[in-house]
């Protein structure tokens, strides 16, 4: 297997907007950022993923792009952003930026252009249809609820938006386009970023004939088969390589909705010359019903696992992976994937970082996971500020449910949980701002926060740095054999990673009850302990609740 840095290195992502704030107008910015870097190196990553910090008049958080060659007043401004990467560099620190290439904000000139006027040079920039039988041109629903075209007065055309009606599509088709965004990628390069994470990048080929979907209210199966993995996708990831991409030592990830088995490594294959990686969502969809993560459904731990044997296997000596359990799209991973009740809280996250550091592929952290941050429960919808999450609320609304059992789908499901200000300390507002934040703090800050955890041997924080050490002193963890040692059971995870001549045996009790392990494997009897969440009383025969054990053996 080719090795490489990005294989290697472990990414932190911030969502600057939530991270640190130095101007006290209660959002994150660039400096603040600045202001954290030895904490962040001292966690021990490579990597940082930066979410966007272009100017963009926010309807999607800075996910609609105004001007992608200039960084927002509102994150500190272009010389902001330079001592920022200068800052980085000198701590050895590598960025990856998030492009959005798959629609612009319709406050671009090119859109302010494209609307005038159905000969506008700029017209073929977006993609405009008719009415259809006097409706929108076809059933296609918006990610963020309600219809993906959006009727403009201006020309009587509807403009496709599979995302906010302030996020129109961009049209590939046209050379023109790629063109643009071929300089836009050099321009960041040039400027000395290390990669980019690109946006729901597997959307940008479009089915021209714009058929109707069978169900518009089967999500998962729109996405999969009308809106992702266009004609023209792997067409257009492989220019893109070969005219900029290749020509600089940079990491690619691309956010991949619609991606699976089937397709994902058509992405990633080292003969490509597309992607370095990819972020499927198999997991992350997982409990997700036919009407999407507001329509929740229980997973058992075996469909768990199932997902991560299967992407190991189809990527093996061929791809690499991202291994990955939370980001600013979904909700807090302890409180989605562990137990962030008092007792386990702890514990639960502490397993789920030795997870993630202990698996095939590069691994990502979202801010504040180190520390264990939680789910928020705002007490009414006027709390929440994700378009997302009111889109849904609304739509809810249309269909007459009980909203008072809605609001718990939204405690449990909205993005907002991820992006909560960052706790720093048990100061006014976690420490992170001295105004008022953009979005309430969550009000456990006072006991999850980074000062509390920073000299506590037995922290999250603490153990995440210790399992970061580990992996990046092994690379039998990085690079070698993964094997699932008992995909059918319903509370442990247990599986191996080996080299040429040592092997690691990785034991993760995903319950709240003690579980045996005397049926798994014969080989963690020869074993020593690494690293256990537990301080004391280890047994390799019976695992505590939430118990996570790293065993190393010689082969």
């Amino acid at each position: 297997m080719k090795k490489s840095w990005w294989k290697e290195g472990i990414v932190y992502q911030i969502y600057p907007r939530s991270y640190k704030d130095t101007s006290g107008n209660g959002i994150g910015d660039i400096y603040g950022i600045i202001e954290k870097l030895d904490y962040i190196k001292s966690l021990g990553v490579d990597i940082i993923w930066l979410c966007p910090v272009y100017e963009s008049p926010n309807d999607d958080n800075g996910y609609d792009i105004s001007n992608y060659r200039a960084i927002s007043e509102d994150f500190g401004g272009s010389d902001a952003f330079d001592k920022l990467l200068e800052g980085m560099h000198d701590r050895g620190l590598k960025l990856v930026m998030d492009l959005v290439l798959n629609h612009s904000s319709d406050e671009h000139e090119w859109f302010k252009e494209s609307r005038k006027s159905k000969d506008n040079p700029y017209r073929d920039y977006y993609f405009w249809k008719p009415a259809k039988n006097d409706k929108e041109p076809n059933n296609w629903v918006s990610f963020f609820s309600g219809s993906a075209w959006l009727k403009d007065d201006i020309t009587e055309e509807y403009f496709l938006h599979l995302f906010t009606k302030k996020q129109p599509d961009l049209n590939w088709e046209n050379p023109k386009v790629r063109e643009e965004i071929h300089d836009i990628v050099e321009f960041w390069c040039k400027k000395g970023v290390d990669g980019f994470r690109m946006d729901v990048i597997s959307l940008i080929s479009k089915q021209l004939d714009f058929p109707d979907t069978e169900d518009p209210k089967d999500y998962g199966r729109a996405i999969k088969n009308y809106y992702a993995n266009g004609p023209r996708i792997h067409e257009y990831l492989n220019e893109l390589n070969k005219k900029v991409l290749s020509k600089y030592d940079i990491m690619t990830v691309g956010e991949g909705p619609g991606i699976d088995l089937s397709n994902g490594l058509d992405y990633v294959h080292e003969d490509r010359d597309e992607l370095n990686m990819i972020f499927h969502f198999d997991h992350m969809f997982i409990d997700n019903g036919a009407g999407g993560k507001y329509d929740p459904i229980d997973v058992p731990l075996p469909k768990f696992k199932k997902v991560f044997n299967d992407w190991d296997e189809k990527l093996k000596g061929k791809g690499w992976g991202s291994i990955f359990l939370g980001n600013h799209d979904f909700s807090r991973m302890v409180s989605r994937f562990g137990n962030d009740n008092a007792e386990h809280h702890s514990n639960s996250a502490k397993l789920l970082a030795m997870l993630l550091l202990t698996m095939r592929g590069t691994t990502y952290i979202y801010q504040g996971d180190e520390i264990g941050m939680t789910n928020v429960a705002y007490p009414t919808i006027d709390y929440y500020n994700d378009v997302e999450t009111l889109g849904s609320w609304n739509e809810a609304i249309k269909r007459g449910e009980n909203m008072a059992e809605f609001i718990k789908l939204v405690h449990k499901q909205s993005r907002d949980n991820a992006r909560t200000p960052m706790q720093w300390n048990n100061k006014i507002n976690s420490g992170f701002s001295e105004g008022k934040p953009w979005l309430n703090v969550n009000q456990n800050y006072d006991n999850i926060n980074v000062e509390r955890q920073q000299e506590d041997p037995s922290s999250i924080l603490n153990f995440y740095r210790k399992m970061i050490a580990i992996r990046k002193a092994n690379n039998v963890l990085v690079y070698g054999d993964y094997l699932c040692l008992n995909e059918a059971d319903e509370n442990l995870f247990v599986y191996k990673r080996w080299g040429n001549s040592d092997s690691y045996i990785v034991l993760l009790n995903f319950s709240n009850e003690t579980q045996t392990t005397e049926h798994v494997d014969a080989d963690i009897k020869a074993s020593h302990l690494v690293i256990s969440n537990y301080n004391n009383n280890h047994s390799f025969n019976n695992l505590r609740p939430w118990e996570a054990q790293l065993r190393h053996y010689l082969i």
